[in-house]
């Protein structure tokens, strides 16, 4: 094997974004080995050429506000919200058929809809993460009549958790959910100072932050870790193909961030550690979790390196999950590991028929 990397298709149909420094990151994480940089590049052709099972339809939407939407997915009792993150679709939480926590969750009797944060168009540039709570998420919530259970996986649990401070909530699930961004390494916050540093002109000239960007943050958390997954493809039957397709599909798409939204993430957030040190503030509130009347259960993976443990909210009810960011959320231990012990804390909590 030679170290000519770039040998592969210059242009694929499907593939990690931005691809180049994909290429990159396998260079160099392969460097030692000619064996294990054929087997990610092996695991990468099959990715490419593997079919694609066509997306589901998303559900119908019960409410709107702007470009967002408020997406019903049936079942009884009180009306539990999931929040997704702004980066990435929020069809990881619905992702096939057989990899559905929401649908799961109809089927066990609750209430589920889902917050689709839609595509933002140039002239939402100047809308930040404050924004989004508070121009499209609550009046979002405040359609339903009664106040909801909100779940938020990732950046949604951090947009719960403001959420409730600010209009208030029935109880608070947090998936994977950072507050306190000063638990991130120094070095990750370094990176992502550093990433923003030399994307900001661009996406200035564009009004918006690129899923690439973002993509690329993402990947310098764990670049071994995106390397790797790769090369355990090359190997993979076709169920475990399918699989990987239909996640990676969901990993490389998203519409791009709002200029402001990416703008506060990177620099109030990794940056000033805003919500962690109590400085942030949504429709005139402080952000204080300690405030919240109403049940929290903070679910925490132990192994997750794209949102580490030591920057989860520590309060309310923790509940430690033995998988990672995603594998929590899709993972085949998902059901054992997340699924049930969520569901029993929906059901335990009062007035839950």
């Amino acid at each position: 094997m030679t170290d000519d990397v770039t040998s592969i298709d210059d242009a694929p149909q499907h593939a990690p974004r931005p691809l180049p420094l994909f290429l990159s990151m396998l260079r160099s994480e392969t460097a030692q080995s000619a064996e294990y940089r054929a087997a990610a590049l092996s695991g990468l052709k099959r990715y490419q050429d593997a079919p694609r099972a066509p997306l589901q339809t998303p559900m119908p939407a019960v409410a709107t506000r702007g470009r967002a939407a408020l997406r019903d997915y049936g079942g009884g009792g009180p009306p539990i919200v999931f929040i997704p993150s702004l980066i990435n679709p929020p069809f990881v939480l619905d992702l096939t058929p057989d990899t559905s926590l929401l649908r799961w969750l109809v089927r066990r009797g609750h209430r589920v809809l889902l917050v689709d944060w839609g595509a933002p168009s140039p002239a939402n540039r100047d809308e930040d993460v404050t924004a989004h709570i508070e121009r499209l998420l609550l009046p979002l919530l405040a359609s339903l009549g009664v106040p909801p259970t909100l779940v938020g996986y990732c950046l949604g649990g951090t947009i719960a958790l403001s959420a409730a401070a600010a209009a208030g909530a029935r109880a608070v699930g947090l998936i994977a959910a950072p507050w306190h961004f000063a638990g991130f390494s120094d070095t990750a916050r370094a990176d992502m100072a550093a990433l923003w540093q030399g994307a900001q002109p661009l996406c200035e000239q564009l009004g918006c932050v690129p899923m690439e960007v973002l993509q690329a943050g993402f990947w310098q958390l764990d670049p071994g870790r995106t390397v790797q997954k790769f090369a355990a493809l090359a190997d993979a039957d076709s169920d475990q193909i399918a699989r990987f397709v239909a996640l990676e599909d969901w990993a490389n798409a998203g519409a791009p961030l709002t200029l402001a939204a990416g703008r506060q993430l990177f620099e109030r957030f990794f940056g000033a550690d805003d919500p962690g040190r109590g400085a942030w503030q949504v429709a005139g509130r402080a952000c204080d979790p300690a405030t919240l009347a109403c049940p929290v259960a903070d679910f925490v993976s132990l192994t997750d390196r794209i949102v580490p443990a030591a920057t989860s909210v520590g309060s309310g009810t923790v509940q430690q999950v033995d998988a990672g960011h995603v594998g929590m959320v899709v993972g085949s231990r998902a059901k054992a590991l997340l699924w049930e012990p969520l569901a029993d804390w929906l059901s335990g909590l009062p007035d839950a028929r």
